[in-house]
């Protein structure tokens, strides 16, 4: 059977420093809501930074299958093509992924003009958040290009 890849060549896709195997495109910013939505693509076979959501996330999965992993590496989840989630916030710092191709997520981010993400070292220190703020820079400058 031949996959159903979903054809993102006319995304423009972004980068964010320091974040390897991860790209981006905001497709939306509701500020006065709190909503961002955004398409995320992770890498196959490969495994984004350690990291906390701290707000409501609601998952798409447009191609491929998202992975996600315990903070040890050890698999938690896997969401095939077509799977809706609705996460709340959590304490605890997973990682994510693509499994045999890139896979492609709409994200639905929603409920703080805060801190959104906290980026962890390896001891579970937070070296680095990204808020509603950064991605309203961030939808700004991609939008520029």
């Amino acid at each position: 059977m031949i996959p159903n890849l979903f054809d993102d060549s006319r995304i423009a896709w972004q980068t964010l420093a320091g974040i390897e195997h991860l790209h981006y495109s905001i497709l939306d910013i509701d500020e006065q809501h709190n909503i961002i939505d955004v398409l995320f693509k992770f890498a196959a076979r490969q495994q984004i930074v350690l990291h906390r959501h701290k707000v409501l996330n609601k998952t798409f999965v447009i191609q491929g299958e998202h992975i996600l992993y315990h903070a040890d590496g050890q698999l938690k989840e896997v969401r095939a093509v077509g799977s809706y989630t609705s996460s709340e916030a959590s304490q605890d710092p997973h990682r994510e992924g693509g499994g045999d191709i890139d896979v492609i997520v709409l994200f639905s981010i929603r409920g703080s003009s805060g801190v959104l993400y906290e980026i962890l070292d390896a001891e579970f220190n937070v070296i680095a958040t990204l808020g509603m703020q950064d991605f309203v820079d961030l939808y700004h400058k991609q939008r520029a290009h």
